[in-house]
């Protein structure tokens, strides 16, 4: 391994699409086991990237004991198992560093301040471990305590990026859910006290229409012209299409003046690579492989973005 080499995890299910993110970024493969890679020439963290652990150690351990003695003294408080292979002798070495899970994040609530180091047995006695990553969650898996009133479980999207991400519409700001039924991001909107405009061909949850913040427009989200629904601060989409009519939507609203954009970007069949440069491309954008994606990532938008 070399020096200032990565320790990267894969999103389950998702590792021929890192492999293929990394080869577009020249990034180099050194090692693989399952989902876990090491790779040298990393600059950012890759979308299908779980997990980014920079200056990966390789640690020769001749027993349970000194591996966990090993992580102790790596300068980490806590230690998440990224376990490929020897799946119980890790389990052993993993509960003699671990610490008790965190709780389930509350929405909106106080996020954890200390990171979470990334190890894994890459043999018996071969130990790789990184203690430097941005991951205020073990192995980036944010755990929500749930609510069980919202009519779907996109609703924990949004509860993610407005939580996790730094991305908060502004009190009295008027947004609008593009193909928003049953309701699942409506209802975190219209929660949150914003003015939701909801377009949809097909009907919202009732318990979700009942909202006196929520005007529901039963349209073709792709018809629906930006002077229809009057001023609008921020357009959010979970629309089921692909990426260049997404892209065509997203061109429109912005023509308009809505500078403020949360929006699913989703895939059938292999991801589109040139669609995600495209999104990101657009000044002010962030693209983020949120925990309740599948084969989607997350487009968001804002002046503030980093």
């Amino acid at each position: 391994m070399s020096s200032g080499s990565s320790f990267l995890l894969a999103f389950e299910g998702f590792e021929k699409d890192l492999l293929e993110e990394l080869a577009r970024q020249r990034a180099v493969v050194e090692d693989r086991k399952e989902r876990a890679l090491i790779v040298r020439d990393v600059i950012q963290k890759p979308i299908w990237a779980q997990v980014w652990g920079r200056d990966a150690q390789t640690v020769k351990v001749a027993s349970i004991t000194e591996a966990a003695k090993t992580l102790k003294n790596l300068g980490v408080k806590k230690w998440a198992c990224a376990s490929q292979v020897f799946h119980r002798r890790s389990e052993l070495i993993q509960e003699k560093v671990s610490f008790r899970p965190p709780s389930p994040l509350k929405f909106l609530g106080e996020l954890p301040k200390d990171p979470w180091g990334i190890w894994a047995l890459w043999d018996q006695h071969t130990m790789i471990a990184s203690p430097n990553t941005q991951e205020i969650f073990p192995l980036g898996e944010v755990a929500f305590a749930e609510n069980p009133d919202p009519p779907s479980r996109a609703y924990l999207k949004l509860w993610e990026i407005f939580t996790v991400h730094g991305v908060r519409p502004a009190a009295g700001s008027r947004v609008i859910d593009l193909g928003s039924s049953p309701g699942g991001w409506t209802w975190v909107l219209s929660q949150m006290g914003f003015q939701v405009v909801s377009v949809d061909k097909a009907p919202l949850d009732p318990k979700v229409l009942k909202n006196p913040k929520v005007e529901f427009l039963k349209k073709d989200a792709f018809r629906l012209k930006p002077e229809e629904a009057g001023r609008i601060d921020w357009v959010f989409s979970d629309l089921i299409c692909y990426p260049a009519k997404l892209w065509e939507l997203v061109q429109m609203w912005q023509a308009s003046g809505v500078e403020n954009f949360v929006c699913t970007i989703k895939f059938q069949g292999k991801t589109d690579f040139e669609a995600l440069e495209k999104f990101a491309a657009v000044p002010g954008s962030r693209l983020i492989h949120l925990g309740a994606n599948k084969h989607e990532v997350t487009w968001v938008k804002t002046p503030l973005s980093p």
